[in-house]
């Protein structure tokens, strides 16, 4: 682990930036643009922009925890990083493809580590009519939007929105409406990572929709496409007493 090129970077909150003083007088360090592995400090919002900033890169990254929640983060400590790192367990992420094209004709590329969602803009609820693999699935669902999770992303915006959580490795992706008005019983479904989605906004001038894919988000779209891109992958290092795939299982019998 020390032939190692590190480089640390952190959120710009006051915890974050302390840690950052601390960690690299304490160990040797490279620029980021130079690292062969990264240590990032911060909350699950910087994780994410971080594995974005990197992803050309792929290079590893461990984080640590900064912030509030911390579900893609290690537990913060100063001493024995090296250790730390020497023993992590890898998981390799796949990003979801957004392509969208809004009113004017425009097209978006974009790549989401948690999610893709569909938000209404207005008032007035959306209405979406979803084709999975070229098949009408639903001709018009009612709602205030839907999203597109992958298994790292089940456990947030998805499950706050009353979608299932996804086992790492399962090869599923989580399609969950939020707040459903009609079919007023569909609660989502549970689709092939293999699955190309896409959704036409139906009625768009008069109930505009906005897609996002993690933080990148795309106003007054017409259509959306999604699908998992395989041609990419992500590196996150845990610790093995706290790896994610044990953190996705315990979220599931939270009390």
């Amino acid at each position: 682990m020390d032939s190692k090129k590190i480089a640390f970077v952190a959120t710009d909150s006051e915890a974050a930036a302390t840690a950052l003083a601390r960690l690299e007088q304490r160990y040797p360090h490279v620029p980021p643009e130079e690292a062969e592995m990264v240590v990032a400090l911060g909350g699950d919002g910087f994780m994410l922009e971080t594995l974005h900033r990197f992803m050309t890169r792929k290079v590893p990254i461990y984080g640590m925890n900064r912030g509030s929640v911390g579900f893609l983060m290690n537990v913060y400590r100063e001493h024995g990083l090296m250790e730390r790192l020497a023993r992590a367990q890898t998981v390799t992420l796949h990003p979801l493809r957004m392509k969208a094209r809004d009113s004017d004709g425009g097209e978006v590329d974009a790549l989401a580590i948690n999610e893709v969602s569909l938000l209404r803009e207005t008032r007035q609820a959306a209405k979406l009519r979803i084709r999975i693999d070229g098949k009408v699935r639903i001709d018009e669902l009612v709602c205030d939007g839907i999203l597109v999770a992958t298994p790292a992303g089940s456990t947030a915006y998805n499950l706050s929105a009353h979608g299932p959580i996804v086992p790492l490795g399962a090869g599923i992706l989580a399609l969950t409406p939020i707040s459903a008005f009609r079919p007023r019983r569909w609660r989502g479904a549970l689709l092939p990572h293999t699955a190309t989605l896409v959704f036409e906004i139906l009625e768009s001038g008069k109930r505009p929709v906005s897609a996002v894919a993690d933080y990148t988000e795309v106003r007054d779209v017409v259509e959306v496409c999604v699908r998992e891109d395989r041609s990419i992958g992500l590196t996150l290092m845990f610790d093995p007493e706290h790896n994610l795939e044990e953190r996705i299982i315990a979220e599931q019998f939270v009390p």
